[in-house]
């Protein structure tokens, strides 16, 4: 059967459920995945304590002699790109799901709810074959031919040499020139240092966010005898005696530390960081992130608001 056959009756009950499951976990239109009332610049007025010093209006400053920020207005219409990783190691799963479909599962969460309002979405797709843009567009039909782009992708051979997610993240950065909201959606296996600065780039011009996938088996080894581990990136095997409580011991070590490693490059890279992973409710994980993004903005913008009177005029309800 054509991918795309089999990829519309699939999104269709993927959108079911994302739809049906987040509307009634998540209040309101407006998804706020990363903590910031905006991009847009709106009017000045007076520092008061508290307030982000990044959003100094030097101008206003110099011409009154009396420290001036600018507040930030959310976006109306917002673009959206997205980084969707789709390499051999996504192609690996051991519970409900492989983490590609997981990722994919998410960029469709985001396009759902973000489409609601008019918004633009486009993606980078970074695949064995290299890296595939779909420009940004609004409209959930283009939103569905994003998603059957994705779902369309063949698994690469091993052996197949393939871009690194930030070889990718720098060629979005090339394209994404209006300010927005940029969703990298790996499992950041590869090694921090070649992700981190292009991630940095990307972070001090768009709100980012950074999905991060996991399986259960990339963080603990069961004992089940003899294991056969292939590599999916190079096609290499191994045999392993998972018997040995140290060598299960050393494996968590290790992937403990991996995961450190990624929290602490996308922590300096400025990203807003969400793990999923394939054995657990990501519906569920991406609404408490999403709530959780909510009121770090609201707590952003209080000291904005102190002093004002309520918008309308009336009593604050």
């Amino acid at each position: 059967m054509k991918p795309y056959l089999m990829a519309e009756p699939a999104l269709r009950r993927l959108e079911l459920t994302i739809t049906r499951r987040l509307d009634g976990l998540l209040q309101g239109e407006h998804l706020g995945l990363v903590p910031g009332p905006g991009s847009e610049p709106a009017e000045s007025r007076p520092y008061r304590p508290g307030d982000d010093v990044r959003r100094m209006d030097w101008n206003v400053t110099a011409r009154t002699n009396e420290p001036h920020v600018r507040d930030l207005v959310a976006d109306r219409e917002l673009e959206i790109w997205a980084l969707l990783d789709a390499t051999a190691s996504m192609d690996f799963g051991t519970v409900a799901m492989e983490k590609r479909e997981l990722a994919l599962s998410a960029l469709a969460a985001i396009g759902f709810l973000t489409q609601r309002t008019g918004n633009r979405i486009g993606v980078h797709l970074l695949h064995g074959g290299g890296v595939r843009t779909l420009p940004a567009r609004t409209g959930r039909p283009h939103l569905m031919a994003l998603l059957q782009a994705a779902f369309a992708l063949p698994r690469t051979q091993p052996g197949v040499s393939e871009p690194l997610i930030g070889v990718a993240a720098d060629q979005l950065g090339r394209t994404a020139r209006r300010r927005g909201l940029v969703v990298v959606l790996s499992d950041f296996l590869d090694p921090p240092p070649t992700w981190e600065q292009p991630l940095r780039a990307l972070a001090a011009r768009h709100q980012l966010l950074a999905v991060e996938v996991v399986d259960p088996r990339e963080l603990s080894l069961p004992d089940v005898g003899i294991l056969t581990l292939i590599d999916p990136e190079t096609g290499r095997r191994r045999e392993v005696a998972t018997g040995s409580a140290r060598l299960r011991r050393r494996y968590a070590e290790a992937a403990a530390g991996q995961r450190d490693a990624v929290t602490q490059g996308l922590r300096r890279a400025g990203a807003a960081h969400l793990r999923l992973r394939t054995d657990r409710d990501w519906v569920r994980d991406l609404a408490r992130h999403v709530m959780r993004q909510r009121r770090l903005a609201a707590l952003a913008t209080g000291p904005a608001r102190q002093g004002r009177p309520p918008e309308g005029g009336g009593d604050a309800a």
